[in-house]
């Protein structure tokens, strides 16, 4: 079974964000169904042979089943999460088949970190990125899974993106899947599985909303520049924009010091009815072409079936399929 497993540090690495993150992933185990477990929902997504939609759907789950915690035991009531898992994969005839797992932000912290070397093999790089994340996660750097990718940061020098979240937890949505008959190959963030879904020319800013939990990525040509994720007291959707607005300017001021330039365009996802309200907020505050991920470059061409899963906050799974692609 792998769980964020750490990809080989040997080869050549290909060109632009989206074939480097591409690679990380395809590293992993890479099935053609696909299963996100939310704090409100359990989706699943199959793929056919051609890369068309090929069934898929979503089952609500009990309002306060899942807390969304890197620290904490996420499921406050399994029997709830459990039932709708297993609903969703008895309607679409799951079992026995391998999925990829998708989920919630706040289990997995992702950190880009400088380094002046780091070894190429894997059993060697792994305890260096351990000691150094040591200090920098609010539980034992011992009980995790991690998954890493190398990149060049902004002086040139090597930087790691660092993916970790503590074992127990992601045991929790693993068990899950199983119980209900899939068998999870990989599991990683939803925020992480819509990366290929960006621009890898310029500077693109994506901000994304999933319950109370809001992530702020930034891109610059091939470099994962920025990833931020916060959590608010209320729901975002339901949030005061300015207090939307108070979280994305912080991921906006350190690209602005630490990289200089502006951003290139902004994309927005999960804010559901009010993202035409947040939408003009950011574009009038940040003045930068401000649109849907749904209408980004990337989802240009994408069958109908398809695109219609990114409108209703399926861009996790969307992103999954575009990597498989």
């Amino acid at each position: 079974m792998s769980s964020l497993t750490s990809p080989p540090h040997s080869g050549e690495a290909p060109t632009g964000l989206i074939a480097r993150v591409s690679a990380w992933l395809d590293a992993m185990p890479h099935p053609s169904s696909v299963c996100e477990i939310a704090a409100n929902h359990v989706a699943f997504a199959r793929w056919g042979q051609r890369g068309g939609l090929d069934g898929g759907g979503a089952e609500p789950i009990e309002e306060g089943a899942i807390k969304s915690s890197p620290v904490e035991a996420n499921f406050l009531k399994p029997e709830a999460v459990q039932s709708a898992i297993q609903r969703l994969f008895e309607r679409h005839a799951v079992h026995g088949q391998q999925v990829a797992l998708l989920i919630p932000d706040p289990v997995v912290r992702v950190f880009i970190l400088p380094f002046e070397t780091l070894p190429r093999r894997a059993d060697e790089a792994m305890p260096l990125l351990r000691w150094r994340l040591k200090k920098s996660v609010p539980f034992d750097v011992e009980d995790t899974v991690l998954s890493s990718m190398r990149q060049t940061g902004r002086d040139g020098g090597l930087e790691v993106i660092a993916a970790v979240a503590r074992r127990p937890i992601v045991r929790e949505y693993e068990a899950a899947v199983e119980a209900a008959g899939g068998l999870p190959r990989v599991v990683l963030s939803s925020t992480l599985a819509c990366l290929p879904l960006l621009n890898d020319s310029g500077a693109t800013m994506l901000v994304r909303s999933a319950g109370k939990n809001l992530t702020t990525v930034i891109v610059r040509g091939t470099t994962l520049c920025v990833y931020r994720s916060t959590e608010s007291l209320s729901d975002l959707a339901q949030s005061d924009v300015q207090a939307i607005l108070d979280e994305v300017f912080p991921a906006v001021a350190y690209y602005q010091d630490n990289w200089g330039g502006e951003l290139d365009r902004v994309l927005l996802a999960g804010f559901g009815e009010r993202q035409e309200t947040v939408r003009a907020a950011l574009e009038g505050e940040m003045h930068n072409s401000v649109q849907a991920l749904a209408n980004g470059d990337a989802a240009h061409g994408l069958a109908p079936d398809i695109h219609g899963l990114m409108n209703q906050g399926f861009e996790g799974m969307v992103g999954w399929m575009a990597n498989r692609s």
